[in-house]
């Protein structure tokens, strides 16, 4: 398949989840290179109980140094951090890949409740039919069963610290903001995050197929996005975001 490339390259800065690493981002940040892209994922110390969300911004400001063209692409829990990011370099482009969004002064701790999301899975469980201790059914059941394994049992401990943590912006960042869904995640089920979206960015999510780590289960059709959202971005009028 020849795909149209960007006029320009960018810089992916993937940033991942709790509990995790950048190698979930490993088959995507391939695909995002094949295609004459600059990819910085960075790991979080996300085990260091010393670390909160301030020292999470700071290890991917780092990462980045002086690169331009920057698309942030936060997953899950880095939706807390990538803002913040966002509001320190000069960002083109913010991605949300099923990611959580936080309001001024919420804590990350907090927002489960606070988001209706406690509500939200505790109902999707009941239709499904499914224990919450499911683990391959909750994150991982699009994936093939030894790509499922391999992200499992590469999950990291996770420090509480920056759950406490009241999130700092008084509003989001002024940069191009849009939210990527994955229609089939029953961690974070879809209607939840579209409502949640709307309420909280004011936009309408676009949705691709997958379970909660699409860029493993479908990294090629997620490249695809991320490239045409690049597009959009440098095309005056076309922009994809709010």
């Amino acid at each position: 398949m020849n795909r149209p490339r960007s006029s320009a390259p960018a810089t992916y800065v993937l940033i991942h989840g709790a509990a995790a690493d950048s190698w979930c981002w490993h088959l995507l940040a391939a695909e995002l290179r094949d295609r004459g892209h600059d990819v910085v994922a960075v790991d979080l110390p996300c085990s260091d109980e010393s670390a909160g969300l301030a020292e999470y911004a700071d290890e991917v400001v780092r990462a980045i140094g002086d690169r331009d063209n920057l698309v942030v692409v936060p997953h899950s829990f880095g939706g807390f951090t990538a803002p913040l990011v966002c509001d320190r370099v000069p960002v083109k482009l913010l991605v949300m890949l099923q990611a959580m969004i936080p309001l001024p002064g919420e804590a990350p701790g907090e927002w489960w409740a606070a988001s209706g999301y406690d509500r939200a899975r505790r109902e999707q469980d009941a239709r499904d039919g499914r224990a919450e201790e499911d683990l391959v059914a909750l994150f991982v059941h699009d994936l093939p069963p030894q790509l499922a394994a391999e992200a499992l049992g590469r999950q990291k401990a996770q420090a509480s610290t920056p759950f406490t943590q009241p999130w700092p912006l008084p509003a989001w960042p002024d940069v191009p903001t849009t939210f990527l869904l994955s229609s089939g995640d029953r961690f974070f089920p879809a209607d939840f995050m579209r409502r949640l979206v709307r309420e909280r960015l004011g936009i309408t999510p676009d949705e691709m197929v997958g379970d909660h780590l699409p860029m493993l289960g479908h990294p090629a059709e997620l490249a695809d996005r991320l490239e045409e959202y690049w597009r959009q971005q440098q095309q005056p009028g076309e922009s994809p975001a709010a």
